[in-house]
């Protein structure tokens, strides 16, 4: 079950919520607890155990560490930790990795290993991450042990962001865990920020996603530069409204259950550098990388040749927690090494440089990486690349056109039937809609306040119809959505194997 799915929107959501504030306050972690619970079994009903599982253990962990280091037990307390973190990757690893090393084993070899064929369990990535999280932190004085197994299970299982992220330390939610205030207002701001999530993932993603996979299907030898730049334009605005939408919709719901998670994505397109790029882009993921893994490898504390090395061994993790195949590990290792160089000389330059030339440089790389990412079968990306650079195998005199065209009868096709779209997918990846609607916003709410004689009525009422537009064209949205997702058999989650 996803957000963007009719069962989910009219049927789970509604019964949940409803359920939810039925019940008193001290019972809602365990509606949440068993509601989420539902949730994750919906599509992968045994691996429930497996939740569980990795639920009862890092509870009894965490509760092993905290009276352990109270007891000045450092020892036991450390055993403990490696115990949590040793079980916790090992789950990831069997079912995430394993038929991976294996195949990688017999290629190598030159054998015809087969793997154990194990289905990847949703979102397993994000929460081993989490439950990981809780028990360093623990260790390290950042948070108490939660006494509460219902309420830690809550934590763990949160429908919100179990398969999606945002990825939520467990310090971020400890107090709202136990303390939270669910308010009317709160739970307005949680529903426009999910419909805004919803129409990013409905309308926007889905809809240059078939850009995307229009492009790829073309064989990689008729490509013109100019497709498949288009084309990987097109992929790299569907993953981003694909998650960063999915990542909205995580929040607004969260808000309706009296949550604050963090944010996750800050418009990363309008970066000027790759650094830039990735303190924008699944913020979450690089702040869990440089908590847990960048700082404790001495980050940039011992030297320019090991902060280099820290660089690398994140990125190479990074790359591989994206998923069990060569391309993401490239993919990793692309990054690590312009950031590398970035750290080195690059960056300076960057920040002197004029806006176009940073910005052009920014996203000409980040295209690149998305051909990379996207390439599960690597002839497939090496194909793509060198179209991209002028070099497809286009042969002479076809459709009038010569060997490495820029464009074709295809590009102005495409550009033809998408390019509305296209347009409205770069700027909704800007500030500039969410600066229009504050500044819109702001107008409603203080022309009566700042015109001549104005009072608290007028004020008011400015307020209200602002409310009340602002309404409209939620439902408006909502309604749209609706009849995208009745009508339409497209309504992939790019992330949802992760």
């Amino acid at each position: 079950m996803i957000f963007s799915s009719l069962l989910f929107l009219f049927r789970f959501l509604p019964l949940m919520l409803l359920v939810y504030f039925a019940v008193p306050k001290k019972g809602r972690n365990a509606v949440l607890f068993l509601g989420s619970l539902l949730f994750y079994a919906w599509g992968e009903p045994v691996y429930v155990v497996l939740m569980l599982f990795s639920t009862a253990v890092d509870y009894i962990h965490g509760r092993i560490i905290e009276s352990a280091r109270a007891a000045g037990r450092e020892r036991r307390a450390k055993r403990a930790l490696l115990s949590s973190v040793v079980i916790n990757l090992g789950l990831l690893g069997v079912f995430k990795y394993l038929d991976f090393l294996i195949a990688s084993a017999g290629g190598l070899l030159g054998l015809s290993l087969k793997g154990f064929g194990l289905p990847l369990p949703i979102g397993i990535s994000f929460y081993t991450f989490q439950t990981m999280s809780y028990s360093i932190d623990i260790y390290r004085g950042q948070a108490r042990a939660q006494k509460n197994i219902i309420d830690f299970g809550a934590y763990v299982a949160m429908f919100p962001q179990l398969i999606a992220g945002p990825i939520v330390r467990y310090q971020t939610v400890a107090k709202e865990l136990n303390e939270r205030r669910e308010s009317a207002e709160q739970f307005a701001n949680g529903i426009s920020l999910f419909l805004a999530g919803l129409g990013k993932k409905v309308l926007l993603a889905n809809g240059i996603g078939l850009l995307w996979d229009t492009v790829a299907a073309l064989p990689a030898a008729r490509l013109t530069a100019a497709t498949a730049w288009l084309g990987a334009a097109a992929f790299g605005l569907q993953i981003y409204f694909d998650f960063s939408g999915y990542s909205d919709m995580a929040r607004g719901l969260g808000q309706m259950f009296g949550f604050s998670f963090p944010l996750n994505f800050d418009y990363p397109y309008i970066s000027r550098s790759i650094t830039e790029f990735w303190r924008r882009w699944h913020i979450s993921l690089g702040t869990w990388f440089r908590e847990y893994v960048y700082i404790p490898l001495g980050g940039n504390r011992r030297g320019l040749a090991k902060q280099l090395r820290n660089i690398l061994v994140v990125w190479t993790l990074t790359g591989i927690w994206h998923g069990a195949s060569w391309n993401f590990l490239l993919w990793g290792l692309y990054f690590g090494v312009l950031l590398a160089v970035e750290k080195v000389f690059l960056l300076k330059w960057l920040e002197r440089a004029p806006g176009i030339v940073s910005r052009v440089y920014m996203l000409a790389l980040v295209l690149i990486s998305w051909v990379i990412f996207a390439s599960v079968d690597g002839k497939g990306g090496i194909g793509y690349l060198r179209a991209m650079a002028g070099l497809g195998a286009l042969p002479s005199g076809a459709a009038g056109m010569s060997a490495g065209a820029l464009a074709d009868p295809t590009t102005w096709y495409l550009l033809r039937n998408y390019g509305v779209l296209l347009a409205v997918c770069l700027l909704g990846a800007t500030p500039l809609p969410k600066r229009i609607f504050s500044y819109l916003h702001t107008k409603a709410a203080g022309l009566a306040d700042r015109e001549e004689g104005a009072g608290e009525p007028a004020a008011a009422a400015g307020s209200a119809a602002w409310q009340l537009l602002w309404s409209g064209a939620g439902a408006l949205l909502l309604l749209v959505c609706t009849a995208y997702l009745t009508d339409a058999s497209y309504n992939p989650f790019l992330y949802f194997r992760f």
